[in-house]
């Protein structure tokens, strides 16, 4: 074999080692967003299963409250479809937008709900609602860490999809589409902390 002909196979095996290390970052990459996405979904799902034991508890007390009951478990619901969706399609900015606005709505009709408990000081004393609504605001707290946690992740991912020069390679190698972050409708509510307390 002649020199030139040696010095070929070096540079394109080392070309060959070079896309596959990008082939597999690009991978642990998507796989930790993704996984960051079920730490997500653990934490909705348990948010999600509280609330109806926290609107059960309250309708003894606050009969002539049934809109706002009502409204929670409607926000609720469309928080959940919106989870599911998102589920089966990850990549889906528009998906990912509305699970972001549903869960804004999930936090609104919660507030409002909490203003009504306030006025009803048996019901604020209940010992299963002063339990519920413990769980529901470190639920809170972790669904914010698990948020952040995934759009790092998605961050990480998309630089270095877009960098020079795994640029070159994504599309080749299936990684066309960029992750998306998931935001919430109002972004100053991501900033400050939840007041769920009744």
């Amino acid at each position: 074999m002649s020199t030139g002909t040696i010095i070929f196979l070096v540079v394109l095996a080392i070309l060959i080692f070079y896309a596959i290390s990008i082939y597999n970052r690009l991978v642990s990459l998507k796989n930790r967003f993704q996984n960051a996405f079920a730490q997500i979904d653990v934490q909705l799902k348990r948010r999600h299963d509280l609330i109806p034991n926290l609107v059960e508890t309250a309708k003894g007390y606050i009969k002539h409250e049934r809109e706002t009951l009502e409204a929670v478990i409607s926000a609720r619901n469309e928080a959940s479809a919106g989870l599911n969706a998102v589920k089966d399609n990850m990549t889906d900015g528009s998906l990912l937008q509305q699970l972001g606005n549903a869960e804004g709505m999930l936090s609104s009709a919660l507030g409002k709900l909490s203003v009504v408990v306030e006025a009803y000081p048996e019901l604020k004393a209940n010992e299963n609602m002063m339990q519920l609504s413990e769980e529901l605001t470190s639920t809170e707290n972790r669904v914010g860490f698990a948020r952040q946690a995934y759009n790092d992740a998605v961050t990480a991912y998309n630089e270095y999809k877009q960098s020079f020069p795994p640029v070159f390679f994504a599309n080749f190698f299936g990684h066309s589409l960029d992750a998306n972050l998931l935001e919430f409708e109002d972004r100053a509510e991501i900033q400050a902390a939840p007041k769920v307390s009744f």
